[in-house]
């Protein structure tokens, strides 16, 4: 069990870091459904049984959502572009938790991760309807190991890469990420989009709903261990 709850607590940590590298801006209004899958030979059965299999993103113009479900519960990113600041609504077995992310916090965050720089590519690929561009995010630091380059396929016809800039990986991508891989601590994720929905989206979707607990995110990890 403690295995498993590590899993479900590294995927929380991830899409806290990664999945607001999604683009707003031109307007756009709807829904982007993604499959996961994960290439990690050391993941057991049991344990694959409790990742994720989907990812929803939800975009109104410069405000995004995204949601996760793993084996214990579910996890909500919302952030907003123009006033650069969000939380992290986690709802594990019925408990809910909101951690904020402020402008500072994310702007520290930005300041202290690892440099890249992207390199456009000719290539093209069709996913979900959509003509989607090819681009290598390259790590400046290549004495590490576990920096490889990461292939990235994004489309500029849902977005101007503006909510881009929360993410120092994707900052650069002026579009919404249509397919792309996110590897931490030898854990592989592999993120493709399956369909986009244009639809209205209120603006609630956006915004902490009552019930959750606000806390700092030392007193979640207290909570929960330690991790």
């Amino acid at each position: 069990m403690k295995k498993i709850t590590k899993a479900a607590f590294f995927v929380t940590l991830l899409v806290f870091l990664c999945a607001t590298s999604y683009a707003g801006g031109k307007g756009f209004s709807g829904v982007i459904t993604y499959k996961i899958t994960f290439d990690n030979p050391d993941l057991d059965a049991q344990t694959l049984a409790m990742m994720p299999k989907t990812l929803t993103v939800k975009i109104k113009g410069d405000k995004l959502r995204t949601e996760i479900s793993f084996g214990m519960g579910k996890t909500v990113v919302i952030y907003n572009g123009e006033e650069n600041n969000g939380a992290t609504l986690m709802d594990i077995m019925g408990q809910k938790y909101a951690i904020k992310m402020t402008t500072e916090e994310i702007d520290k965050e930005l300041a202290e991760a690892p440099k890249v720089e992207v390199v456009l590519e000719s290539e093209t690929k069709d996913i979900a309807g959509y003509s989607c561009k090819k681009a290598l995010v390259k790590p400046i630091d290549k004495s590490k190991a576990d920096n490889p380059d990461i292939v990235v396929y994004y489309s500029d016809d849902l977005g101007s890469g503006q909510l881009n800039k929360i993410n120092p990986m994707y900052k650069d991508i002026d579009g919404v990420l249509m397919e792309y891989i996110m590897e931490e601590n030898n854990m592989k994720m592999k993120f493709e989009a399956l369909k986009v929905e244009k639809k209205k989206l209120g603006d609630d979707e956006f915004e902490i709903p009552e019930g959750y607990n606000i806390v700092t995110e030392s007193e979640f990890e207290t909570m929960f261990g330690g991790f």
